[in-house]
């Protein structure tokens, strides 16, 4: 599967089975995430068979069987949230190619659970998780804008702008609300995003899945 592939079958899914995920798969998965901590200079962990990261409450009523999930950690600083964003998409869809599912959780998660199981340092700044693992299910797709409400260009887009905004609305968002404003000229684009606190993370996904759609060597960011 493509990360292109997987942008398409990837739905939340917040109901897992009880199986393991294999060692050659978890290793895969661990060396994705290290691969993105060096780079973007991220403390990101995967944490399995532990199921401290969702409270009393989302464990009865809204989820069942989350004992795997990534950190979405990192040191403090203006840019880490939308840093976490993009790398946590990566991951992400990464895992989809491998048959996983997963779920990301910006909220309602145990942060003292998380922070005490993964190790997390007092300078680093806990965004969210995503839950992982092979859902009881394969989720069903998310209700989306329409690609002209989150979009526009001047004069005729072209092939790689509209599949890069088609992207962009396969991703998760904070309470769905694709909040993006998506601008393109020429071989550029700019994004913006607003919505409240989770702007930088939503930002950060919705950049990696716009590079993702329309291919990094048609355009540059502005």
């Amino acid at each position: 599967m493509t990360t292109k592939e997987a942008m398409s079958a990837r739905h939340m899914v917040r109901k897992y089975t009880g199986r393991k995920i294999p060692r050659d798969v978890e290793e895969q998965l661990m060396e994705r995430i290290y691969q993105n901590n060096e780079k973007y200079g991220l403390s990101m962990r995967l944490v399995t068979d532990n199921a401290d990261a969702l409270n009393i409450f989302i464990k009865l009523v809204l989820a069942r069987g989350v004992r795997n999930y990534i950190v979405l950690a990192g040191k403090n600083s203006g840019d880490v949230d939308e840093k976490l964003g993009y790398c946590g998409a990566d991951v992400m869809l990464f895992a989809q190619t491998l048959g996983l599912n997963s779920w990301w959780v910006g909220g309602t998660f145990s942060r003292s659970g998380v922070k005490k199981k993964a190790g997390v340092a007092d300078n680093e700044r806990i965004a969210g998780i995503i839950a992982i693992g092979y859902g009881t299910t394969q989720g069903i797709p998310h209700k989306s804008k329409k690609a002209e409400e989150i979009s526009s260009y001047a004069g005729t887009a072209p092939d790689w702008f509209q599949e890069g905004v088609g992207a962009v609305l396969l991703a998760p968002t904070a309470l769905n609300k694709q909040a993006f404003n998506i601008r393109g000229e020429g071989n550029k684009v700019s994004m913006t995003c607003d919505n409240g606190i989770y702007t930088g993370i939503d930002l950060g996904i919705g950049r990696y899945h716009f590079e993702a759609g329309a291919g990094k060597n048609h355009f540059e960011w502005v």
